[in-house]
Order: C-alpha cells, then structure tokens, then sequence
C-alpha cells in the first residue's frame, strides 16, 4: 500500500523569521489524519532567516536528528555541545530525561534550510545524548546511503529508536532498488529534485508511505535529495 503526501497539503507556519511546513500534526498545526507514520513523529522543513533562530527550549523523551539542506546552524545544549551543523551532516540527540537546547543562523546573508525529524524513542528516560557526523555527497551519488541506525553500522549515526535512515542523491539514469520488510514501514521523503518511487512520481517536499510492500524503487531522479526511513509498525 502505498501512501502519498503532497508538498502542499502539509501544514505551514510562517512566523517571518521562520518558515516552517510541518508533514505531521505539529504545535498549532493539527491534522488528525496525519499524527505520524509508524514511530516517526516529525518532519518540519525549515528555513530560517538570516541573523535569527531558536532560543533556549527543553524537550524530553525524543529522538531528534537534524538534515541540514543549505546554509548552516548553529546548536548549543545543556549538556556542554556547541556544533556547526552543515550540509552532508547528521545530528542526533537524545533528549531522553530532559535537554535544553537552541539552535541559530548566524549568516548575514543566507538562509539556512534544514529538516528537523523526530522519532518515537526505543524507551524513556534514557540519559540524554548528542552525536553528529558527516557524509560527502559521493557516498550517496546514486546510492542510499546509511546515516543513522539503532546500531550505528556502516559508520551511521546511532539511534535509540526503532528505525533506520538512508540518504540519496540521484539524477538521470542513477536509480537504486531496497529490499523491504513488509511487517514494517518505509517513509520517503523527498528533500529536493524530482524522483519517481515505486513507479509513483514525486517533487520536493512530496511523500510516499509504503506499507506491506516487498522492495522500493527509485528512479528518474532530477536533482533529487532524498531521504528513505525503515520504521517500526
């Protein structure tokens, strides 16, 4: 089964320095229809105005993994981290029992685009945590690459969630096949570009759902930045 999310049916907050569209239900955002697919919780695409960003702010019992599309951000916590956060790079952070946290574009000039994705955590209370590491763009030509896992192989961001994270960038003739679990979920997120997925055209900030579905196919890519979430039912 096949489940498809269009760009512009997702729900949008424009706050002038922050433009957010929101594929699930998210603060003032509500969509009973779209709570959440498996234990993915959140995909805000965000772009965020020069010389602003977001203050100080708590969250528990969630992970939270950052995809910086363009420019850059600039995160500190309470737990001593202060990073960069870039394009080709993955965030992850465990908020667990309790984080604080802001994150910032301090460019003059440049906006920073950016996918903020939350997930269901394996079980609360953890301690919290942070990790981040990058990924050139020649490990996901035409592949999908692994960036985060439950167990952090292949040299992937660790989870602590049910769920794994493949990112790939495809144009022309570049297509890649992945063997699925029916038993769980997929989730393709299309960041940029135009691709086709399962047969299923798609253009960026479009999503397709799989459910019982023996394998995924992408091709026809033009541009294309994607993201592709293995989930627990």
């Amino acid at each position: 089964m096949l489940t498809l999310r269009k760009s512009a049916e997702r729900g949008l907050a424009d706050h002038g320095w922050l433009r957010s569209f929101h594929t699930f239900s998210f603060a003032d955002y509500y969509d009973p229809a779209h709570m959440g697919f498996g234990n993915l919780r959140v995909i805000n695409e965000d772009r965020v105005a020069p010389g602003t960003g977001f203050g100080t702010h708590g969250h528990r019992d969630m992970e939270i993994v950052s995809y910086v599309l363009d420019g850059e951000l600039a995160h500190q916590d309470s737990m001593g981290n202060g990073a960069a956060i870039r394009p080709g790079e993955v965030q992850r952070m465990t908020a667990g029992t309790g984080v604080r946290h802001s994150e910032f574009n301090h460019a003059e000039g440049q906006s920073t685009h950016f996918l903020q994705i939350w997930l269901l955590p394996d079980q609360l209370g953890r301690e919290p945590g942070y990790e981040q590491k990058a990924f050139p763009a020649e490990d996901k030509r035409g592949r999908l690459r692994l960036v985060a896992s439950p167990d952090g192989r292949e040299g992937s961001v660790t989870l602590h969630a049910d769920a794994s994270l493949r990112a790939g960038l495809f144009d022309g003739a570049e297509t890649a096949e992945l063997t699925l679990d029916p038993a769980r979920k997929t989730w393709v997120h299309l960041a940029r570009g135009s691709l086709s997925v399962n047969g299923q055209p798609l253009q960026a900030g479009d999503a397709l759902g799989l459910s019982g579905e023996p394998r995924l196919v992408l091709s026809g890519g033009q541009g294309a930045e994607v993201l592709v979430f293995d989930l627990a039912a």
